[in-house]
């Protein structure tokens, strides 16, 4: 039986896509406490017998234990499956989003090219699900997480542009940064209670993928957050679920505005400029 190249493509950036999420569900639990995302191995919390490998396949370990514990039966948070699943599937989005099967390259330096772009943004991906996870359960966006991806992001985004040729793209997120980041560093300053330091340093990060992609998705993903947040800020207090001086994290508002830009900010900017005339 042959298999079509898209079934193989899904099949490959999902499946990596849980293993990732396998190792964020040990970064989520991890990084906020201080703790090494490398050693020791996990273990049960309620029992702290290590866990074996063969329960440690994603999803289908948890679904087969049932949610508890082989050893002491203590329950397992249904969180660490839906993170697996989640990253499985947010990995090949990503990828029919950077590299369509149908625009694939066939000569060396812009296939590599696409490739470095891809992986840069399986990323960030990648660290979105992590400190979207990690800001509504502890309010913090760790260094540990976002700082390393500056250069990650950098190195990788600037190496996929040199081998094409393409210093646009590079000019445009060198701005994307710079702007964005210093936009938010006026609002935490200006509202010290609205904005925190650690939404600062991710704007950046946002700024530089964003704008990488085009101004389209730069503008977009960077409103997108604020639309986002601010709607849902009002149902909840509508609801009475929070204060108005109640504290809601911002960052996972800032991270789904971002993939809003990147999956469809380039469409519903010249949707928009359309409409008005300019485009």
């Amino acid at each position: 039986m042959i298999v079509a190249p898209w079934t193989v493509a899904v099949l490959v950036a999902g499946g990596f896509g849980l293993l990732i999420g396998s190792f964020l569900n040990v970064v989520v639990y991890r990084v906020p406490a201080g703790l090494s995302v490398a050693r020791p191995a996990s273990a049960c919390p309620g029992c702290s017998t290590p866990i074996r490998r063969r329960d440690n396949v994603p999803v289908v370990s948890w679904l087969a234990l049932g949610g508890k514990c082989r050893d002491c039966r203590t329950s397992i948070s249904a969180r660490y499956p839906i993170v697996e699943l989640a990253t499985g599937l947010f990995f090949v989005l990503v990828a029919a989003r950077l590299w369509p099967l149908t625009d694939v390259p066939t000569e060396a330096l812009p296939l590599v090219s696409r490739l470095l772009s891809l992986v840069a943004f399986l990323w960030l991906a990648g660290i979105s699900v992590a400190l979207a996870v990690i800001d509504l359960e502890h309010h913090r966006l760790p260094n540990a997480i976002v700082l390393p991806s500056y250069v990650v992001g950098g190195v990788l985004l600037a190496a996929s542009s040199i081998l094409v040729g393409d210093w646009s793209a590079l000019v445009r997120a060198a701005i994307g940064l710079t702007s964005l980041f210093a936009f938010y560093l006026i609002a935490a300053l200006s509202y010290p209670g609205g904005m925190g330091f650690g939404d600062v340093k991710l704007a950046g990060v946002l700024g530089l993928y964003l704008a990488w992609l085009g101004w389209g998705e730069f503008a977009v993903g960077a409103f997108a957050a604020f639309l986002l947040g601010g709607v849902f800020a009002v149902v909840l207090l509508v609801t009475r679920r929070v204060q108005r001086t109640g504290g809601i994290p911002f960052g996972p508002w800032m991270l789904a505005g971002a993939w809003v830009g990147v999956f469809a900010g380039g469409t519903v900017a010249t949707a928009y400029l359309t409409l008005l005339g300019l485009a």
